[in-house]
C-alpha cells in the first residue's frame, strides 16, 4: 500500500463486534503474519486520533473473519 493512503477497512474484534474504521497507511504500517499463522494489519485509525489528539495505531486480525478495504 502507498504512504499516506486514506481507507476504511472493516474487521472483526475478539468479542465478535464488527468494526469499521476510516485508517491511514504510513511507514509505521505494516501487513504480517503472526506466529500463531493469522494474518495481522497495523493502521494508523484516523477516528481514535482525532478522539485523542494524537496518533492511535490499531490491528486487525483475521483470527475470525478477514479484514476489507474500500
Amino acid at each position: 500500500m502507498e504512504n499516506n493512503k486514506i481507507f476504511t477497512i472493516t474487521f472483526t474484534k475478539q468479542n465478535g463486534e464488527s468494526v469499521t474504521r476510516k485508517a491511514k497507511w504510513t511507514d509505521k504500517c505494516r501487513e504480517f503474519v503472526a506466529n500463531a499463522g493469522h494474518k495481522c494489519l497495523t493502521f494508523l485509525d484516523l477516528d481514535a486520533t482525532d478522539r485523542y489528539g494524537k496518533d492511535q495505531y490499531r490491528m486487525a486480525t483475521d483470527k475470525i473473519t478477514t479484514w476489507s478495504i474500500k
